[in-house]
């Protein structure tokens, strides 16, 4: 073998490991998020009337609350993708292509805000809509401080992001109208 034939095997070699890790590490993920999120809540067959939308937007991720960093992988929480974003008088509803909807139910709503930045996007603004919600909370449950999730979505158009976020606020009781929760994310 040539010493030019080696370095390619041993490169190629590599790769096939790097992948592998790669791999690896994202089951592992999967895995140990399923602790945070058990099941989704299923999307209703009927989420009552539509308080605005649908937008295009992008499905960025799903993280932990309060780590924009901790990416959870779980039911494909983990998985960017296209999606249409509405909001309705039960939830709101993230319809996404390849792969599941999101469906975050008005009960389970915490806030809705505006940030720069969530795992897989940073833009360095507040572009991203941001909702905070958990997904086992019942209906009638009060807010306990648990550990919610963090769910981020970037909007087509500019204007979409505000309607988003003025929607979703109208399905939390108890939000002062002139709430807008960016202070809390990155």
């Amino acid at each position: 073998m040539t010493r030019q034939t080696v370095t390619i095997l041993v490169l190629a070699g590599l790769l096939v490991l790097a992948l592998v890790g790669m791999r690896v590490g994202w089951v592992h993920r999967r895995r140990r998020t399923l602790d945070a999120v058990p099941t989704l809540p299923a999307v209703p067959t009927d989420a009552g009337a539509l308080l605005a939308g649908p937008f295009e937007a992008v499905y960025v991720s799903t993280t932990r609350a309060g780590d924009w960093l901790d990416r959870v992988a779980a039911h494909g929480l983990g998985v960017r993708s296209p999606a249409r974003v509405s909001v309705h008088a039960t939830g709101v509803h993230v319809a996404r292509t390849g792969a599941p909807d999101v469906f975050v139910p008005a009960h389970a709503l915490r806030a809705a805000a505006l940030a720069p930045g969530i795992a897989g996007k940073v833009v360095g603004r507040d572009d991203l809509v941001v909702l905070t919600w958990d997904p086992a909370a019942q209906p009638g449950d009060e807010p306990d401080g648990a550990r919610g999730l963090d769910t981020g979505l970037l909007p087509r158009h500019a204007a979409d992001r505000d309607a988003i976020v003025a929607a979703a606020l109208t399905l939390i009781p108890d939000v002062p109208a002139a709430v807008s929760g960016t202070e809390e994310k990155p």
